[in-house]
């Protein structure tokens, strides 16, 4: 086969530019009689797909192919253009038809309005996150006993619907140990709290689920975009079985015999486990991260295409090697804040937020004693072997001073982070977008701990410490969009980018 035949290649027909094609995506039509059977042959380019001439594929050998690599020729110059893309993956699809044939440019960059989409419903994410920490601060996650995922979308209705959910409600070991005076309208309240969280749960799978189909189907995604849609799909069903599997933990009847089971603590408080609340908070954390991440890649790849020339700038600017230990740094600063949140799920999950109300000392000093920070009680085997890992995990006061020292970590490491990305600036190294984001992750951390310090004094009053998750949410964010900034395109579409800046 020739070497030219071999290489990808997109033609444009009546000179309709490469850059207007990218952009719009839209299909071009060459009107004309379709090319006699032989003349196929030129069009056969290796890594298209050809969907309505599957004769075009089956009956062509590769000597026929062979034959006529001149014939391309019969098309006028003022006809096509070509754009050659060297080894890059497919670029077009060929279809022929019995009034003309049909070339549709390939999916390089997905719709732009697929990416409003993902953000908006990272920003429904954003909201359960929040609606779920009201819930645990208002003690209503108990509430309702069942897992319906169908039937358990309408609340009750009639008076015997609210007291058979009551009587279940009574069953349970939080009210026997804590609201054994309870009424009908207090249980009604944390009803409803628990009801809207599961709620907001499965209006975000429907609104993701269903767009996401119609998305696809229509091709409005490229390939890449597609899988990170079902993968998002999959973890947004695995999270209601998580919320679920976190829920039962407060239920079981070992809060009320006095039995010790793996992962829960000591005190036969009614609660949730920590490591469930820390897993459910985590994926949640994980499904807003990945909507958030695919969304902005979608919007600034096709940014990218629509100013090309500043694209091609920023790309350069980002492409030093001296920028590497930078990058590093923003993705490292990305997991420890992760990190830190997640030592806060356990001091929530502890409530280890209400003991030592002070900053910065606890107690007498920096550090509680050693007999508080491991203590033999938490540990479950007779050599105590388990005596570390448990305190550091189970004993609330262990665990709020490893989310202090983790807190103060994750700050100290941003404001270097800020320093050195003042010094790149100043030295012409990096973009001004890339500086003015790490004001913003310098301004939320600031917030950030402001919050947390108001609500560890203030004996974590409701606002506050709903507050204070939402920060941590929104620090990880600015610190997401940081990292999103200083990503380079891929291969592909950076080779689109360079071509598509010369056309201009």
């Amino acid at each position: 086969m020739s070497k030219e035949l071999a290489r990808p290649a997109l033609f444009f027909v009546h000179n309709a530019s490469v850059r207007s094609c990218l952009r719009s995506q839209q299909s071009l039509v060459r009107s004309c009689p379709p090319p006699p059977r032989q003349l196929a042959a030129p069009f056969r380019i290796v890594g298209f797909v050809q969907r309505a001439a599957p004769w075009f594929l089956g009956r062509q050998s590769a000597d026929s192919i062979a034959k006529y690599p001149s014939s391309v020729n019969s098309l006028s110059q003022s006809s096509k253009r070509l754009f050659s893309v060297g080894s890059s993956r497919r670029l077009a699809e060929l279809d022929i038809g019995s009034n003309g044939f049909l070339l549709r440019p390939r999916r390089v960059i997905t719709d732009k309005n697929v990416g409003y989409w993902l953000v908006g419903s990272a920003t429904l994410v954003f909201g359960i996150v929040v609606l779920g920490g009201l819930t645990r601060l208002t003690e209503s996650g108990l509430s309702i006993t069942e897992w319906k995922p169908v039937t358990g979308s309408i609340p009750p209705l009639t008076r015997e619907d609210w007291d058979a959910e009551f009587e279940k409600y009574r069953a349970s070991p939080e009210y026997k140990l804590l609201n054994s005076n309870m009424t009908l309208e207090e249980f009604k309240f944390i009803y409803f709290m628990e009801w809207g969280h599961r709620l907001w749960g499965r209006a975000i799978g429907l609104s993701f689920v269903l767009p996401g189909i119609y998305f696809i189907l229509a091709k409005k995604t490229s390939p890449r975009v597609s899988r990170r849609i079902l993968g998002i799909a999959m973890l947004i069903g695995f999270q209601g079985f998580i919320g679920w599997w976190m829920v039962q933990s407060g239920l079981s009847d070992h809060f009320l015999n006095g039995d010790i089971e793996e992962g829960k603590y000591r005190d036969n408080h009614p609660r949730v486990s920590q490591y469930r609340l820390a897993t459910h908070l985590g994926l949640a954390f994980a499904v807003y991260l990945s909507m958030l991440w695919t969304g902005l890649e979608v919007l600034k790849e096709n940014r990218w295409i629509k100013e090309p020339k500043q694209a091609i700038r920023n790309i350069s600017m980002l492409s030093n090697p001296v920028l590497r230990p930078y990058k590093y740094s923003a993705a490292g600063l990305l997991g420890l804040v992760f990190l830190t949140a997640m030592s806060g799920a356990f001091v929530a999950g502890l409530d280890a937020g209400l003991i030592y109300n002070e900053f910065p000392y606890m107690g007498e000093g920096f550090i509680p004693p050693k007999s508080e920070l491991f203590s033999s009680y938490y540990a479950r085997k007779s050599d105590n072997s388990d005596l570390i890992w448990r305190n550091m995990l189970e004993n609330p006061v262990t665990v709020q001073l490893t989310h202090r020292i983790m807190a103060t970590t994750s700050f100290v490491a941003i404001v270097g982070f800020h320093i050195l990305s003042k010094s790149l600036y100043r030295k012409n190294l990096i973009p001004r977008i890339i500086y003015r984001g790490s004001h913003g992750v310098l301004g939320f951390a600031v917030l950030q701990v402001t919050l947390g310090i108001t609500t560890l004094l203030y004996l974590v009053p409701t606002p506050l410490a709903a507050s204070h998750q939402a920060g941590s949410l929104a620090l990880l964010t600015w610190v997401l969009v940081l990292c999103m900034r200083l990503r380079r395109p891929r291969g592909a579409l950076q080779a689109l980018l360079g071509r598509l800046s010369r056309t201009t």
